[in-house]
Order: C-alpha cells, then sequence, then structure tokens
C-alpha cells in the first residue's frame, strides 16, 4: 500500500524515469512485503529554480542528479526501514546509474484506517499488517 511520490530535476530520459520507478517498487515489494500490483507511484519533474537542495549537508555531496523519494506506508519495523533504505539505494546505482549520494529517501508513516483505495471506503481497516 506504499504511495511513492518521486522528485528530480526536468531532463531525465523516459526510461531513466522508469528505471527509478521500477526499483522503488521492486525494493517496497522485497523489504515491504508489499503485493504484486499494489504499485502507486507518482513523479514531478522540476526546474533548477524549483528543485533546491542542500548540496552538502551531512557530509553527503549530492549533485542535480539528486533523486528525492518519499514514500507514505503504514506499519513497517525500523529494520524494514532500513532494509528498504538499503535496497532502493542498490537498485537505482545499478540503474539508472545513480550515485548513492543523490539518493534522498524519506518515510511518512501512516496507519491502516489512513487510506481509502476507492469507493469511499477504508478496505484496511481493521486488518493485520
Amino acid at each position: 500500500m506504499p504511495l511513492s511520490r518521486i522528485s528530480l530535476r526536468k531532463g531525465k530520459s523516459p526510461a531513466h524515469i522508469q528505471a527509478i520507478l521500477d526499483g522503488v517498487y521492486e525494493a517496497t515489494r522485497a523489504t515491504f512485503n508489499v503485493p504484486e500490483n499494489d504499485r502507486f507511484q507518482l513523479v514531478t519533474q522540476h526546474d533548477a529554480h524549483e528543485f533546491v537542495y542542500g548540496s552538502g549537508f551531512l557530509g553527503i555531496e549530492r549533485s542535480d542528479d539528486l533523486v528525492i523519494i518519499q514514500i507514505t506506508a503504514a506499519g513497517r519495523t525500523p529494520q524494514q526501514k532500513q532494509a528498504l533504505y538499503r535496497d532502493i539505494a542498490r537498485r537505482l546505482t545499478q540503474n539508472p546509474g545513480l550515485r548513492p549520494e543523490d539518493i534522498f529517501i524519506s518515510l511518512v508513516g501512516v496507519t491502516r484506517e489512513d487510506w481509502s483505495f476507492g469507493h469511499g471506503e477504508a478496505q484496511l481497516a481493521g486488518t493485520a499488517p
């Protein structure tokens, strides 16, 4: 049930963007046990003046290839979160070839009752994680 929002600077090819989408999806399936077809992802591309970041924050030297990934999900352990960070970094350095320094991930925690997948219902309310 994750919702992934991916932000990056304009100018990347459709194949580059698809590799990021696929890598994030496959990592959530592998580490968060997300079912097949539970894929909800948004990409936002920004002009340079709309994409501002700390290029050296925490001693990590980022470039204009920075990708910001925000994933909204419910009920994951700290171990699963760490595994997700590592798996996304591994996948995205392989394809499309991002540097690990250019992969910024933020998780937003919600409860199962916070989701409606349609019909105005909270389909997951009261279900086990």
